[in-house]
């Protein structure tokens, strides 16, 4: 089994949980006010991040890739409404099942079927799919930071290096 991607997936979690945590000290309207960027609010910005990692998972567990997706799309709205905290919830739940897919899986370089329905079918490992939803998150965790300095609020750094510091 790829330690690497464990630990990446680590640090991937590590990081968003860094994110929720800054976000947290600035004020609540923030979270929510329209601002130009990637998406409009930094709340619609972590729900694409949410729902990317937890349309993941399912694909990863044996959802088609289009059923996976449409569920979860079909929640948007409800979780665009619910608060930081709430949402940083969700985000721990969807960390645990991906624990527990890690922990039940000794080959992350088993491949599966993918029928993506924006491009086509090929095989991918789970390893991709995992160096997948970090590398999105990281772009996106990014935009978050933009979003803050725009409103005049300092990010937190969420770089890797500062991952293994924080973690020996």
């Amino acid at each position: 089994m790829s330690n690497h991607v464990i630990t990446m997936y680590d640090y991937h979690v590590w990081a968003n949980q860094t994110l929720i945590n800054r976000l947290k000290e600035v004020p609540r309207e923030l979270y929510t006010q329209e601002m130009k960027s990637v998406f409009p609010t930094i709340a619609k910005t972590l729900v694409h991040v949410y729902l990317v990692d937890s349309t993941w998972i399912e694909i990863m567990k044996g959802a088609e890739m289009k059923d996976a997706m449409a569920a979860n799309l079909s929640q948007m709205e409800q979780l665009e409404a619910k608060t930081l905290e709430e949402l940083e919830v969700f985000f721990h739940e969807v960390a645990q099942k991906y624990r527990g897919f890690i922990s039940a899986h000794d080959d992350l370089d088993q491949t599966i079927v993918l029928d993506n329905p924006y491009t086509r079918v090929r095989e991918t490992s789970y390893t991709e799919i995992l160096m997948n939803i970090i590398t999105h998150a990281t772009y996106h965790r990014g935009n978050i930071s933009a979003m803050l300095r725009q409103a005049d609020y300092a990010s937190t750094m969420t770089d890797y290096a500062l991952y293994w510091y924080a973690n020996e």
